[in-house]
Formats: structure tokens, sequence, C-alpha cells
């Protein structure tokens, strides 16, 4: 009987030796995010981790966001030599399907890494670059598409009329798979005033616009084809002006997360006056990588 619970013993030290071999010799490494920020994208996109190891980029994983913020997966399990070994983190917006195993231009947030942990902004180099805190802008109330002196209030362009007229917005270059987009909030409904990458150039579309030019700033005037639930023209006294970043491709009718700048017009606004934007920079995405 002794001979028996022995032999038992025995068997189990070896097989919690084993157990404990198998761990120690563990090839993969638990990698954690904790991302604030973020929005769900819809079911045509997802996130997708990146890590630098080498000067080429590994894939994490991917994961989408729900409508309150949360990630659908906040742990993922990475090769331990990889991980350990990375330079940076980066995040990407990619297509739902992807066919391309490389990461797309669409890069959110980004981050060094040592020995598998670190902090992530949209500043960071691998990401958008900019912290966005030198952002500035004013606009004016003005129609001059429909080429006569009336409907002032219902045009929105981003100049300052003090500069000859020149640039109302002070904005870094963005990156490959960005753009910005200028938006008028309407009774509660954002509409685009068009998407830009130049402050000093008109933007990509006026579909809303009169038959005349307009100046060679972002913005738009709201006189035809209004979106369903508007009448044009529009009075913008008291409407909220944002500029938000927008992924190139984008897939969203709505403002994308990212809005340095928001300003409101006066409820008794006047035409052709400058108002100020002020910085929005709690709408930026942070967050951190670890390693367990």
């Amino acid at each position: 009987m002794k001979n028996v619970i022995l032999l038992a013993s025995l068997l189990g030290l070896l097989f919690m030796s084993s157990c404990k071999d198998d761990e120690d010799n563990s090839s993969t490494q638990k990698m954690k995010l904790a991302i604030n920020g973020l929005e769900d994208l819809g079911s045509d996109y997802a996130y997708e981790g990146w890590i630098i190891v080498n000067g080429s980029p590994k894939t994490t994983g991917t994961f989408t966001v729900n409508s309150s913020g949360a990630l659908s997966q906040t742990e993922f399990d990475v090769e331990m030599a990889d991980l350990q070994s990375a330079s940076a983190f980066v995040l990407t917006i990619e297509p739902i399907p992807d066919n391309d195993p490389a990461p797309s231009d669409v890069h959110i947030l980004a981050g060094d890494l040592t020995k598998g942990a670190g902090s992530l902004s949209v500043g960071h180099g691998a990401a958008l670059g900019s912290d966005f805190a030198s952002s500035a802008g004013k606009f004016i109330l003005a129609t001059p598409t429909d080429g006569m002196d009336n409907n002032e209030n219902s045009g929105v362009w981003f100049l300052d009329p003090a500069a000859g007229p020149g640039a109302g917005l002070t904005l870094p270059t963005l990156p490959a798979g960005w753009k910005y987009e200028g938006w008028a909030v309407i009774g509660g409904t954002p509409v685009s005033s068009g998407t830009f990458s130049a402050v000093d150039a008109a933007d990509d579309a006026a579909p809303f616009s009169g038959s005349e030019p307009g100046p060679p700033f972002p913005g738009e005037d709201f006189l035809m084809n209004a979106p369903s639930g508007l009448t044009f023209p529009t009075d913008l006294s008291g409407a909220t002006m944002v500029i938000s970043i927008e992924p190139v491709p984008d897939n969203s009718s709505a403002p994308f997360l990212l809005k340095p700048l928001v300003g409101a017009a006066p409820a008794n606004a006047m035409d052709h006056t400058a108002y100020g934007m002020n910085q929005n920079l709690g709408s930026l995405p942070t967050g951190s990588v670890s390693a367990e």
C-alpha cells in the first residue's frame, strides 16, 4: 500500500513539473490593450493592432468597439520574443473583409514600446503625428455663391476677413489616410461643408452651394439640396461649427471621433464677422499597451 501511495505521489509531481515546464516554454505572451475614446466603426471596418519588430509590422489581432466605446477584445496572444523586442505599437483601421496583409494608411494611435509596454497617442509619429495643441480656427457666416446679398447667415466659410481674406484655420498637415472635414450642426443634425487637406484652398465638394464661385477656402453655402428633415436656405445663428479628422475612405455621414476644433455662432450672429473656434482635444483617444 505504501508503494502505491509513493508511486501516485511521484506521478503527481511529474505531472505538475510537466505543466510548469509547458508554461515556462510557452512561446506566446498576453498583450493587453487599454484604450479610451474609440468609436463603433460599423460593419465595414475594424481596428487592428500591430507591433513593429525589426522594422516590420506584425499583426496582434483585430477588434471592434461598441456604441459605449468598449473594446470587443482587450487581451491578445502574441509571440513572446516579438512582443519583448517590439519597438512600437500601431493601431490602424482596416476594411472588412481585408485582403491586404499589410497595415492600411489609417493609423489612429501609436506608441513606443519597452519590453511590451508603452503609452499610445494620436501625436506619435507613426499615427497622426500631432497632438493638435497648436490648432486654431475662425469662421464667418456668408453666402458668396448665390451672387446676391441675401441669405447671408446660411453659409459658413473657414476664413479670416481681416487677413485679406486669409485662412481661418491653423492645422497641421495630415499624413496619408486622413482628411479634415468641416461641419455645421443645424437643428441637431451635422451637415458637411466638405473635406479638405489645405486650409488655404477650396474643399472637395459643394453640393449645397449656389452657382457662383466661392472663396478659395473650406466652406459651404447651405442654399439647396437640403438633407431630409432640413430646409435650405437656413440660419446658422446659434449653430455649432466643427472641424473633424476623417479616415480615408470614410463610410459614415457623421463626424468621426477626432474633432480638434469646435465653435458656436452667436444667437445674434452677424454675417461677414469672424467668430473663433475652441480646441476640443478631449475628443482625441489615448491608451496603453502592457505585457501580462
